[in-house]
């Protein structure tokens, strides 16, 4: 008896198109929904610290928050995390140097990680929030903007390579970690 499924697509990338094959505009529509949710949360974050907007502590109050929670200079470390959450976060919406973008964000939200450690998983003082704005970040870090963005007429990062995001997500993990060293 013959098969009535139809066979799957094809999982490798098509290097005109680089999105999978069958797919492409499929694909390049998830990455622009992913990166514009994912870098405009980001960037209204970075405003709450930078500017007090959206009920945010402005930098004086962010400063505060950070100095109580162990890391020397919280102002500084508050204007810090704040151009790097916006300015990584409209970035990665726009698709604008999509690799270092993407590695702004893993490397401030591995920090916010590390200071909601410890309550558990679940909200409300749970680190739900912040692993999965982390992984997104580091995916689309890897996985590159798509075709809908800004970088596509970059000629450096008109195709997106693997070898891009992951030298990016190690560069944020390594800023990460130089941080949370000064933290006490």
């Amino acid at each position: 008896m013959p098969s009535t499924t139809a066979p799957a697509p094809a999982l490798h990338a098509d290097p005109n198109t680089a999105a999978p094959a069958g797919s492409p505009h499929a694909y390049d529509a998830g990455l622009l929904l992913l990166r514009l949710a994912l870098g405009l949360t980001m960037a209204v974050h970075g405003s709450q610290k930078l500017f007090g907007w959206f009920g945010g502590g402005g930098i004086d109050g962010t400063g505060q928050f950070f100095t109580a929670v162990g890391y020397p200079a919280g102002r500084t470390m508050a204007v810090v995390a704040g151009l790097t959450e916006t300015f990584g976060g409209l970035g990665l919406a726009a698709g604008l140097l999509t690799p270092l973008a993407g590695a702004a964000l893993v490397g401030t939200m591995l920090n916010a990680l590390a200071v909601r450690w410890g309550g558990g998983f679940v909200a409300p003082k749970g680190v739900e929030y912040e692993l999965l704005l982390t992984v997104a970040a580091a995916g689309l870090t890897l996985t590159g903007p798509g075709r809908l963005a800004v970088d596509r007429y970059l000629p450096v990062l008109r195709e997106h390579r693997l070898a891009y995001g992951a030298t990016a997500v190690l560069l944020g993990l390594a800023t990460a970690g130089v941080i949370l060293l000064v933290r006490h």
